[in-house]
């Protein structure tokens, strides 16, 4: 519907005619004529007075569409998830890329442990996967909005952090240990990994629990 059609019809819906809609514009008849049979379009001063006189937006009155006319996409996509909902996202996609990162390790340690392929090959096929599961991880946390947190959240990220905190002390630990002890440097550091992983599982573990109680 073009801007001509549209004034046409919001004329007729305020049951106004030509002579009364110039005179509450202060221009002359003839000038609506040709707005609604598209000989011209209205000066860009009259935009504003000519919604305020038929109770529409500048949106509706230049493109025809309503605001309420939006599509549920749209309207879906304008929606802030709730906290549950952003909790449930992010307990489904930490477990999943926790699986990613299991199924990973069992690969690497399988194919050179056992199988004796290409420690090359399968380094680069190794970290490519780990590297998607990572990049899911941070594509979803850096698309979650920003809530103020309750006291019982903060003391629930305190606890993780001093949980991984711990967790990257003993995987250090082991790592050189290990490391001085066989001297597989080029197989060991996959113990940094492990406790990533780790880190993962324990931030999976908090989430499963506040959702249980958050059922209950």
């Amino acid at each position: 519907m073009n801007i001509g059609e549209k004034l046409y019809e919001l004329r007729k819906e305020k049951n106004l005619s030509q002579e009364e809609v110039a005179e509450k514009l202060n221009v002359t008849r003839q000038t609506v004529s040709k707005w609604e049979t598209n000989q011209s379009t209205p000066d860009f001063d009259k935009i504003l007075p000519l919604c305020e006189l038929f109770e529409i937006g500048p949106e509706e009155l230049l493109t025809g569409k309503k605001p309420e006319e939006n599509t549920k996409e749209e309207i879906q996509e304008e929606r802030i998830p709730t906290k549950e909902e952003i909790r449930r996202k992010s307990a489904e996609v930490v477990s999943s890329s926790v699986l990613i990162y299991i199924l990973a390790v069992a690969f690497f340690i399988v194919a050179v442990a056992f199988l004796w392929l290409d420690p090359i090959i399968v380094t680069a096929i190794f970290l490519g996967v780990v590297g998607f599961a990572t990049a899911r991880l941070i594509r979803h946390y850096m698309s979650i909005p920003k809530f103020e947190k309750t006291k019982e959240e903060v003391e629930e990220a305190e606890i993780i952090k001093q949980i991984n905190g711990i967790v990257g002390a003993i995987c250090t630990i082991i790592y050189f240990l290990v490391s001085f002890t066989t001297m597989a440097w080029h197989i060991t550091w996959i113990i940094f990994i492990i406790d990533g992983l780790i880190c993962q599982i324990v931030k999976l573990f908090f989430m499963l629990k506040e959702e249980k109680i958050d059922e209950e």
